[in-house]
């Protein structure tokens, strides 16, 4: 059930434009370098299914998860399953992931959202992942402006 409590929350500056930005969060190939080596195959349209494979922490994982919204440089919003979660496979179970770009003085606020966390345990193992894969994204792109 989704809950106000256990919403994760991360949130990065980037010294890149909202396009750039853009590109790195929708880029199989960028994409898997700063989300620890994952695989993403979409075709990042609204409604169309998204898929993350790869390995975690030794346990080799394809999770799902459909597009909800896409404003390109602007936002993007995805549901997303993980059967290694151990729950079902229902619609309750999805986590509602939101990243929104604003421009800021010639750099980029990433803000990220995910929603349906089942408890505070989880929102903060959330949180800390998110905060990694996204000071990998800085990383990688401001080592290549």
């Amino acid at each position: 059930m989704i809950t106000a409590d256990h919403i994760a929350k991360a949130e990065i500056t980037i010294n890149a434009s909202p396009g750039k930005v853009w590109n790195a969060l929708t880029d199989p190939g960028q994409i898997k370098n700063y989300m620890f080596g994952t695989t993403v195959v979409s075709d990042w349209k609204e409604g169309s299914k998204i898929i993350w494979k790869g390995e975690w922490e030794g346990k080799a994982y394809e999770d799902k998860g459909k597009i909800l919204s896409l404003q390109p440089k602007k936002s993007l919003q995805y549901s997303h399953f993980s059967p290694l979660s151990g729950l079902h496979d229902n619609p309750e179970n999805y986590h509602i992931v939101t990243i929104d770009l604003e421009e800021k003085d010639k750099q980029t606020l990433v803000t990220l959202t995910q929603t349906n966390n089942a408890d505070e345990k989880t929102k903060d193992h959330s949180e800390k992942n998110w905060k990694m894969m996204l000071a990998s994204l800085k990383k990688l792109l401001e080592e290549r402006s």
